[in-house]
């Protein structure tokens, strides 16, 4: 049987000897114009995508040409193999896709930015200034209660103060600042 009679490409068996290159090339473009649409329609069927079908197909044909032996005349047929083949590709594809994580294009991805801290940094040095304006009372108990995360009690303890003190100094220290904060925000630059 020769791989060049029409519906007839099945590589001869193992025992006959390797094909010559232009019995390779024959048989190849043999499969493509016997089955070639035929595959490409049902594995575009398949994965709904015709890019990607061209690629299987691409695939079968390869794996059929690599396995030409398996196309001998007891085989059963050629265009039921190659289906099979194209099938199990489309299932491997399925399969890769759901094992990896969603691709994601690379425009889609935000740029890495840094953080605008210039914010922070005007509002650390207008609260350091107003600081500065306090008297030694208030700023002492603002530091040790907001500063140093202690409670009233732990502040009254650690300065040797009644808590009572310690909570109204913080009242009228936080009264004070916010007056001092809106001034410097009002000054001009």
């Amino acid at each position: 049987m020769s791989p060049l009679a029409p519906e007839r490409h099945r590589r001869p068996s193992r025992d006959t000897g390797p094909l010559t290159e232009d019995e390779d090339r024959t048989l190849v473009h043999r499969l493509y114009a016997d089955h070639g649409a035929m595959l490409l329609a049902y594995v575009t069927r398949v994965l709904s995508d015709p890019y990607q079908a061209e690629d299987v197909v691409q695939e079968t044909m390869l794996r059929a040409w690599r396995n030409a032996g398996r196309l001998s005349a007891g085989q059963g047929s050629t265009a039921a193999w190659l289906r099979r083949v194209a099938h199990n590709i489309c299932v491997d594809r399925f399969r890769a896709r759901r094992a990896r994580p969603a691709e994601v294009a690379a425009d889609a991805a935000a740029a890495p930015s840094a953080e605008d801290h210039a914010g922070a940094v005007v509002d650390s040095v207008v609260v350091a200034r107003a600081l500065s304006r306090l008297g030694p009372a208030h700023r002492e108990v603002l530091s040790v209660v907001y500063f140093a995360d202690r409670t009233a009690a732990e502040a009254a303890v650690l300065l040797d103060l009644p808590v009572g003190t310690v909570k109204s100094r913080v009242h009228h220290a936080l009264r004070r600042l916010r007056l001092h904060i809106d001034e410097l925000m009002d000054e001009p630059a």
